[in-house]
């Protein structure tokens, strides 16, 4: 039997670790996603039933034709870019990271927070993406102990600070992140080794997407524009299969209570405006990790006698 405070310390490792390549999935996902729908877009307009379909002249086909060339052939000559590939570099100068520069937390420290090469300033948010998981990951271990529910709440974790920083960048919640985690949550219940059965698990993911998106319907009836994306209906389904539907309504409330008091302070101290959009995803995400540490005490708040 391992100790308890062997399996935090190893867990907070490894979230390091896992923290540290957390950042290059916050950054390079949004650039992956945006060159494959160019790349999408150039080679569907230059299709002839696409643009008979618009009902464009000659002229404008012609047009319409060789900018979509133009586009794909300029992403052809791009370099890979993936997870793996480049490099990390320094976006300043270009200067390689090497393994010894990228040591989580040390190395920022070490370099004082600056390129080896040209000393440009290095954003803390690397070294803050890092540390905060290797505490959630601690605090998973120090949860869950050595189970099958601990590797579920490190999955969880990590899925969720990847998309709460990409959301709060792009306004983006990516499929390859939401609808990943939502199938791992319902496979993880099939398998008896998640948190829910099965049933509350496939309820919570298919109610979990339709309360938002009749919320989005609603709006887009009342107001005539759209009040949140996809991207949020397919979040809330990921935590409906992992926390089950009774999780769903705690969530909402929690996310929706600090999104109001946050969007609130950016109106009051001009940053934002009522027409402002914000990234519900940002407070969606934290309140699923609130779930997973304290959910059914939030759940029996929320709903007494609830499970």
């Amino acid at each position: 039997m391992i100790e308890p405070w062997l399996l935090i310390s190893a867990c907070g490792v490894l979230g390091l670790l896992i923290g540290s390549f957390l950042n290059v999935v916050i950054y390079r996902v949004p650039v992956m996603l945006k060159r494959g729908w160019a790349k999408d877009a150039s080679e569907y307009l230059e299709e002839e039933e696409v643009q008979d379909s618009i009902m464009l002249g000659a002229e404008a086909r012609s047009d319409l034709a060789k900018a979509a060339k133009a586009v794909k052939d300029a992403l052809a000559l791009l370099p890979p870019f993936s997870l793996t590939q480049p490099r990390s570099r320094c976006p300043a100068c270009g200067h390689p990271i090497s393994a010894i520069e990228n040591v989580p937390i040390a190395s920022y420290l070490v370099l004082r927070g600056r390129c080896k090469a040209c000393k440009t300033r290095i954003s803390a948010r690397y070294p803050i993406v890092e540390a905060t998981t290797g505490l959630l990951f601690a605090a998973c271990a120090w949860r869950f102990g050595l189970t099958p529910e601990l590797a579920c709440g490190l999955v969880i974790v990590s899925v969720l600070i990847a998309l709460t920083l990409i959301d709060a960048d792009t306004m983006l919640l990516p499929d390859s992140l939401t609808l990943s985690l939502l199938w791992l949550g319902v496979l993880a219940s099939a398998f008896h080794f998640g948190f829910v059965p099965v049933l509350d698990s496939v309820i919570g993911a298919a109610a979990g997407y339709c309360v938002f998106w009749l919320i989005a319907m609603l709006f887009r009836v009342l107001r005539g524009v759209e009040g949140m994306g996809a991207g949020d209906f397919k979040l809330l389904a990921a935590l409906g299969a992992w926390f089950g539907w009774t999780a769903l309504l705690p969530i909402v409330l929690l996310s929706a209570g600090v999104g109001s008091v946050v969007g609130i302070s950016l109106i009051v101290f001009g940053r934002k405006t009522l027409l402002s959009r914000l990234p519900f995803g940002v407070y969606l995400a934290p309140a699923g990790m609130l779930m997973l540490f304290y959910g059914s005490e939030i759940t029996a708040l929320v709903l007494p006698g609830g499970n």
